[in-house]
């Protein structure tokens, strides 16, 4: 009776595990928005319900090195949860980048999802990521793939982390790719317009192209991101499913 309770208990803690890293780091989750009530209580509830799917048989001897194994659950959530992170890393460093040459580096507010003195646009753009995150649905794609991983992954099985780890680098990396993608249509049109500005300057030194250049610059960057955001559903979109993917991956490489 004592080993089966053991097991019981070894089994739920080591789902338990996996849940709560995922819960930490995932996007919208992991939100320091969200109490930490709701985020156990979550946690607990998913755990609950996906622990008839790991194979009670297939736990008999992860208990000798529960350590471990609690370990590499840990860092299955994790990875599961920063695969898709990085795409609003990227999409962060995008409002960085444009607040920067639209004059709003300076204009900084409290990032909701960190609570971290973030610039005015990256945290807009970091916004909207968020409600097109909910609305494609991505949130839910994340827990079927939670509860898909333990199929074919069960706890206390998990092999080379080191392997699915180093398969999560091209993700970081592609993280500045998807920001300078995001932020190219407007950077490009002020790029352009600094280009005119300074042409007009050289001709007529008597017009005020300094005072008037920021203005133009500003009014321009906004009217084309307002243009451009039309799109930006169809492109998360691919991203987030570009991440689902590379999460099936690294569980994969994880075996």
């Amino acid at each position: 009776m004592d080993v089966a309770l053991q097991a019981y208990l070894g089994k739920a803690l080591l789902v338990g595990a996996r849940v709560g890293m995922l819960m930490v780091f995932a996007p919208f989750f992991g939100s320091q928005a969200i109490p930490a009530r709701i985020k156990i209580g979550l946690t607990v509830g998913l755990t609950v319900v996906l622990f008839p799917v790991a194979g009670a048989n297939r736990l008999e001897g992860a208990s000798a090195h529960w350590i471990q194994a609690l370990l590499g659950e840990a860092a299955v959530g994790l990875l599961m949860g920063l695969a898709l992170q990085f795409v609003f890393e990227g999409v962060q460093f995008a409002g960085q980048i444009l607040g920067f040459q639209l004059g709003y580096s300076l204009e900084n507010i409290i990032d909701p999802q960190t609570q971290v003195d973030t610039p005015v646009l990256a945290a807009f753009q970091q916004t909207v990521a968020v409600l097109i995150f909910l609305q494609l649905g991505i949130h839910r794609w994340l827990l079927r793939s939670l509860a898909h991983s333990f199929e074919y992954l069960p706890p206390g099985t998990i092999g080379t982390i080191p392997a699915a780890t180093v398969g999560l680098i091209p993700a970081a990396g592609r993280m500045m790719v998807i920001g300078a993608q995001m932020a190219a249509p407007v950077l490009v049109a002020t790029m352009f317009t600094d280009v005119a500005l300074g042409f007009i300057g050289r001709a007529a030194p008597q017009l005020p192209v300094m005072l008037v250049g920021i203005s133009i610059k500003h009014m321009l960057g906004v009217a084309i991101l307002a243009v451009v955001i039309v799109w930006w559903p169809s492109q998360l979109q691919a991203q987030f499913e570009r991440a689902l993917q590379l999460t099936d991956h690294l569980l994969h490489l994880a075996r």
